[in-house]
């Protein structure tokens, strides 16, 4: 009987080690994954376009496809790469997330340039469909994973865990809920219009119909939105990994500039909205930094880096 009650002790033991690592990586995945929060946008923002085009019936098949890309991307790619550099090359992270940055940046301020040019083409693909769709599907998977980089470094920054196998749990956990939050809102946000007009066609009762008619009519400027705000995301979370990037690196100016501005604009209101008028502050001076970055990084682009691309990718 004594045995069996020392059993029980261990088994309950053991429970309570188990709940316990639960919670860490619940609150290990929470922790990073809000960090990640600007690419997160960015991806949730970029990702409906790749079914404009297409007939209704293909949109959600893309949609998996692409989620599908995205899972690999980060569970075998992207997974592993992150732990042997937390493994073997700590002094990497920095620097990687400040490529990654600088990307976000220059992703961000090319849109802007982009929206605001008057010589923006529209032309409608032609040709095989099932072509058509697979070249979208491998772009799509192509651009989520430098996005899903991005993501899988930033969250690996932010675990504070120093078991190589916790983090590998817990960037696991970010990767796959992640992924499906956003792919999860993308497939709702592209067949929100044909549940609109469902609704405003076959809606039995008067406000079933017209809330279908307000999701049809909505759904363009909620899309339009949706698309600065991923803009913006990107130009704050691209600027500050760079200061604080320099920052680790021991160039602190950037980030004590800001930290400064952010304080006296914070003194400038009552106190208890001082904390919240700083990170404000702070954020819009991360975006703004990240924009002028990016405005210097697109012709370094377009005219350096593409060309080489170009020069020596296979034909």
């Amino acid at each position: 009987m004594s045995g069996l009650l020392a059993l029980l002790d261990d088994v309950a033991a053991i429970a309570k080690v188990a709940a316990a690592s639960v919670d860490d990586v619940i609150g290990q995945a929470a922790k990073a994954g809000s960090k990640a929060a600007g690419a997160v946008i960015d991806d949730a923002a970029v990702s409906p376009k790749y079914v404009q085009g297409f007939a209704p019936a293909r949109e959600l098949p893309i949609v998996w496809k692409i989620a599908r890309g995205s899972f690999f991307n980060k569970l075998v790619i992207l997974l592993p790469i992150a732990m042997l550099l937390s493994a073997f090359a700590p002094w990497a992270i920095p620097p990687l997330l400040m490529l990654g940055g600088a990307y976000l940046c220059f992703e961000g301020a090319e849109k802007i340039v982009h929206a605001f040019s008057h010589h923006d083409a529209h032309s409608k693909a032609t040709g095989d469909p099932a072509h058509l769709e697979e070249a979208k599907v491998q772009g799509a998977i192509k651009t989520d994973f430098i996005l899903s980089a991005e993501i899988m470094t930033i969250s690996l920054a932010a675990i504070t865990v120093d078991s190589i196998w916790m983090q590998g749990v817990v960037l696991a956990v970010v990767g796959i809920a992640i992924t499906v939050a956003v792919y999860g809102a993308v497939a709702a946000i592209v067949k929100a219009d044909d549940l609109g007009l469902l609704m405003a066609g076959s809606g039995r009762l008067g406000i079933t119909r017209a809330l279908g008619r307000g999701i049809v009519h909505w759904m363009p400027t909620f899309l339009f939105v949706l698309t600065w705000v991923g803009t913006a995301a990107m130009l704050w979370v691209g600027g500050q990994i760079i200061v604080h990037g320099l920052g680790q690196l021991g160039f602190h100016g950037p980030e004590d500039l800001i930290h400064g501005w952010a304080v006296a604009a914070g003194q400038l209101v009552p106190a208890g909205y001082a904390g919240a008028v700083q990170w404000i502050a702070t954020a819009f001076c991360d975006g703004v930094l990240g924009f002028i970055l990016g405005l210097l990084i697109i012709p370094l682009v377009n005219y350096v880096i593409a060309p080489i691309y170009r020069t020596v990718r296979p034909a």
